[in-house]
């Protein structure tokens, strides 16, 4: 029997930082995080939605609930063109 030898790692081409910039999944995964933190700011330091109707009665939403229904569906989005694996063949 014989063995097939695999050639060491320093002979295999090192990708630059600037080539690891253009992959797609680093900055849809940014994107992500960046809104996900701007939850968390606006729920600790946002202030409430307040709204009073004409009979008196009054009701507060904190803001960061309204966000947090943006950052999902924009999640969603991104998730969906950013994190997609097609094949660079196809034509």
């Amino acid at each position: 029997m014989s063995t097939v030898s695999h050639q060491p790692d320093a002979a295999q081409p090192r990708r630059q930082w600037s080539s690891r910039l253009a992959v797609p999944e680093l900055w849809a995964s940014a994107a992500i995080a960046v809104m996900w933190i701007a939850v968390i700011v606006t729920s600790i330091y946002g202030g409430d939605i307040a709204t009073i109707d004409a009979g008196g009665a009054s009701s507060n939403v904190p803001s960061g609930v309204v966000v947090a229904l943006f950052a999902f569906l924009g999640t969603w989005v991104v998730a969906r063109s950013g994190l997609r694996h097609t094949n660079k063949n196809d034509t």
